[in-house]
């Protein structure tokens, strides 16, 4: 892929893309689709896409080359150009349908316990419960297939600032692939990793290490982009949100409940950003998406309806920050 932007040329900018399961995938492309109609900024042109969990799969298509409009085609089931030309992928069952299979018996990472006994407090509630967690059975390469059509065989992204989050399944730790420093891995394999959510999919190895969803730790990850120098950062987090719905149903409350956990990560997150003089624009779903995605984020009957919600609401927001800042 030829470079969409050199080195140097206007402001350095940053895009982060976080977990939400099927559904957040495809509210992820409606909300890029928004920010591009309101900047005119194409988002293969930024300088650092960091990408984890269900953001992995399209950060690493904006990496290859892949539009945000032939993404949204491509979601939609229509013909489009580029490198997904002639690529068929089945969204709603590509992965396994909205339930897990029976996981395996037992705990799925008692190292990462034991090496953590005196600071489990410390961690991410949710890297603790991953590690208690069964080992799932779900399978990714189906994932991982989708990824290697458009970047190179065993090799890295075309884009040199793509960074795709897993979690270490021994020690808890957040492993941004692609940054140096961190182990080498086909990118299919590292987008495989960010996507293995604990007790659903099974955990991927690399390099004789096994990792699972980047999510564990963080669904956004944004502090990852501090120290970088950068003048603006969009974060799109379909696990987010500054306003909710009122749902009935108890495992949309618990959805709810759990949103409000993400959500202050991500704002203490971005405020490591914002200190350093970063602007750092904010788009989550507001109640009329989480109406659209209800309770189970991999509930792929309600993909198309959350994909055109995200479309309007993600472009009235950006329009409500542009009058704000009025």
């Amino acid at each position: 892929m030829k470079p969409l932007r050199n080195v140097g040329e206007g402001p350095r900018r940053g895009l982060v893309l976080g977990g939400g399961g099927l559904l957040g995938a495809a509210w992820t492309v409606g909300a890029l689709t928004a920010i591009e109609d309101a900047t005119g900024v194409d988002m293969r042109t930024v300088d650092h896409i960091l990408g984890t969990s269900a953001g992995a799969v399209t950060a690493a298509m904006l990496g290859a080359g892949v539009s945000v409009r032939q993404l949204y085609g491509h979601q939609l089931g229509r013909p489009v150009d580029g490198p997904l030309a002639g690529y068929l992928w089945d969204y709603d069952h590509a992965t396994g349908g909205s339930r897990p299979m029976r996981p395996r018996l037992g705990v799925g990472s008692p190292r990462l316990v034991t090496r953590n006994i005196t600071r489990l407090r410390k961690l991410p509630p949710t890297a603790v419960l991953a590690a208690f967690l069964p080992e799932g059975r779900g399978d990714l390469r189906s994932i991982g297939d989708l990824v290697a059509a458009v970047s190179p065989d065993g090799a890295w992204s075309p884009h040199p600032g793509l960074w795709i989050v897993a979690m270490d399944y021994e020690s808890g730790r957040r492993v941004p692939f692609g940054r140096e420093g961190t182990p080498e891995a086909p990118l299919s394999e590292a987008v495989m990793a960010s996507c293995a959510i604990p007790g659903w999919f099974a955990p991927v190895v690399i390099d004789g290490r096994r990792y699972v969803d980047g999510g564990a730790c963080s669904a956004t990850s944004v502090d990852l982009l501090a120290g970088l120098g950068l003048d603006e950062v969009f974060v799109v987090a379909p696990a987010v949100s500054f306003s909710s719905d009122r749902p009935r149903a108890l495992l949309s409350r618990v959805e709810r409940k759990w949103r409000v956990r993400v959500t202050r990560r991500c704002l203490r997150e971005t405020d490591k950003l914002r200190a350093e003089g970063t602007k750092v624009t904010i788009l989550c779903p507001g109640p009329d998406d989480l109406a659209e995605i209800g309770g189970n984020v991999m509930d792929t009957t309600r993909r198309l309806r959350v994909l055109e919600t995200s479309v309007r609401t993600s472009a009235e927001l950006l329009a409500s920050y542009s009058e704000s800042a009025a």
